[in-house]
């Protein structure tokens, strides 16, 4: 039996897996032996290659193809048409697939809309990539990334308030620690 919703117009091939209580919408298509996880949301015409792999409460948003070699951990957004790639050099003619390089998004990171990630980089747990940046490396966790070439502007919180000087969220009130150039969260 069935626990997640699946659009009418949407394909899904055998052999997919998909978690209780996701959400796929319009036109978008699972590829066998995809694995989606719990309670995420798929919106309209989002495709997943088969040997991509999505956490649970992951949403993505319309027009965004999650390729081969993409995983998604939990909690992650993806913004509408932000792209993914698997190939550094990619032609029509030459097949590559032996090649893929994987892009890893870490826990609670935020790609913005119309960003692209460059296959074989890491985005740090609770980054956030800015709309329209192109990411061509790795990405430090809580990294605000900003431009093409993708800079960091700054640092985010877990809950995504841009950091003052401080490193406390304005928000929520965590307070943060920049320890050898890497942002953590000071417990309390």
């Amino acid at each position: 039996m069935e626990n997640y919703f699946a659009h009418e117009t949407v394909c899904i091939d055998e052999g997919a897996a998909i978690g209780n209580g996701t959400r796929i919408w319009h036109f978008s298509h699972v590829m066998r032996g995809a694995q989606i996880g719990e309670d995420c949301v798929l919106g309209q015409n989002v495709y997943v290659g088969g040997k991509a792999i999505i956490g649970n409460r992951v949403k993505i948003q319309n027009n965004v193809s999650v390729y081969d070699a993409v995983v998604l951990e939990d909690d992650v957004f993806c913004g509408p048409g932000c792209v993914f790639t698997n190939v550094v050099n990619p032609r029509a003619f030459v097949e590559r697939k032996a090649e893929y390089r994987e892009t890893r998004v870490m826990q609670g990171a935020t790609i913005g809309a119309n960003a692209t990630l460059v296959c074989g980089v890491t985005i740090g747990r609770y980054a956030m990539i800015g709309a329209g940046a192109v990411v061509t490396r790795d990405v430090k966790p809580f990294a605000l990334m900003v431009g093409i070439p993708a800079r960091q502007k700054g640092w985010v919180s877990r809950s995504g308030a841009v950091l003052g000087d401080d490193l406390v969220c304005p928000e929520t009130g965590e307070k943060y620690r920049l320890i050898n150039h890497q942002l953590e969260i000071i417990a309390g």
